[in-house]
């Protein structure tokens, strides 16, 4: 198993990713430290050693140009993109919510509201709140769902 890598090490490892996606193969040490803004080749030739060390780099024989990343920046990547997004649904989904509760309190206030109306918006709720549960948000869910038997 790979250790994490620290912020430089993923920048290194960021910088190896897109040069060799780029230009099929991988940079020199010199580039290496032009692109990363490293003061001297010594820096990069210590990053890269404790990367092929932690299991991120793979070295294939002598050349300069040898260096392969085993992979594990994209899945942190992926990592960090779900994350994001996951938290962006809950952010979206409780925005969703309270749209639906203030339509169901505007439309209690009215006297000529149609039941069925209730009953559609009351539905969408059921279902935001589900999907708040699916994405790990029991409390918050536990809290809507608290809030919707009060109607």
């Amino acid at each position: 198993m790979t250790t994490r890598p620290t912020k430089k090490q993923y920048e290194l490892l960021q910088y190896l990713s897109e040069f060799i996606a780029e230009h099929g193969y991988s940079p020199s040490y010199r580039e290496i430290m032009r692109g990363c803004n490293y003061t001297s080749v010594a820096t990069v030739a210590l990053h890269v050693k404790n990367l092929i060390a932690r299991g991120h780099v793979v070295k294939r024989g002598t050349s300069a140009r040898s260096l392969e990343v085993v992979g594990t920046i994209e899945h942190e990547k992926k990592k960090k993109d779900t994350k994001h997004t996951s938290s962006n649904s809950k952010n979206e989904l409780v925005a969703e919510i309270e749209k639906r509760f203030k339509v169901l309190e505007t439309l209690e206030t009215r006297e000529t509201a149609e039941k069925e109306s209730n009953e559609d918006v009351l539905n969408e709720l059921y279902v935001l709140v589900g999907a708040l549960k699916i994405l790990g948000s029991t409390d918050v869910a536990r809290a809507y769902t608290m809030r919707i038997n009060t109607l």
